[in-house]
């Protein structure tokens, strides 16, 4: 793992005492983490598709089918499953189930924590235009005047543009009846 000396996360210490990671070395870990997990990879739309549907089986049938296998021989060889095996999967669907929880939230921390980034950057940005633009009304700023007008080029807000007209194909006119 590496460290920019220099990046703001490097002299941030957090109130527990700890130095938070760079984003950078969080993608290096959950990379890490990635190799990890058991039957880990993308699936295509049509295939989760198809395993959902059989995913959301009733806990209650596939407590009565453990039990079932877990009775009879027979069903446990046709399926090609033992009780315990049904079992220990089933637990692990909970285990799981939390970790999925766990990154969820994690994912919304981080969303957020990135909103609230982009806020700061976008309220600056908008300060430094709308103090850049009275300046620009006094000579000595006028230096100024092209990041103004780079600015206002390449704002989104206090224009709005019109919708483009849709080509309608021109019919002719309808020839009289004679």
């Amino acid at each position: 793992m590496s460290s920019k000396a220099n990046s703001p996360q490097a002299a941030a210490i957090t109130a527990d005492g700890t130095v938070p990671f760079t984003p950078e070395q969080i993608v290096e870990q959950l990379r890490v983490l990635r190799q990890h997990i058991p039957d880990y990879g993308p699936l295509t739309v049509p295939d989760a598709g198809s395993l959902r549907r059989v995913a959301h089986v009733r806990d209650e049938l596939i407590q009565a089918a453990t039990n079932t296998v877990g009775a009879s021989p027979y069903v446990s060889a046709a399926v090609g499953r033992d009780a315990d095996t049904m079992r220990t999967e089933r637990l692990d669907v909970g285990r799981w189930r939390a970790v999925e929880d766990e990154l969820r939230t994690m994912y919304k921390g981080v969303a957020s924590a990135n909103l609230a980034r982009r806020h700061r950057l976008g309220v600056t940005a908008l300060q430094t235009y709308f103090i850049t633009r009275q300046l620009v009304r006094q000579r000595e700023h006028a230096n100024l005047l092209p990041h103004v007008d780079e600015m206002r080029r390449v704002s989104k807000f206090g224009r709005t543009r019109r919708p483009q007209p849709a080509n309608e194909p021109v019919s002719p006119a309808p020839v009289p009846a004679k």
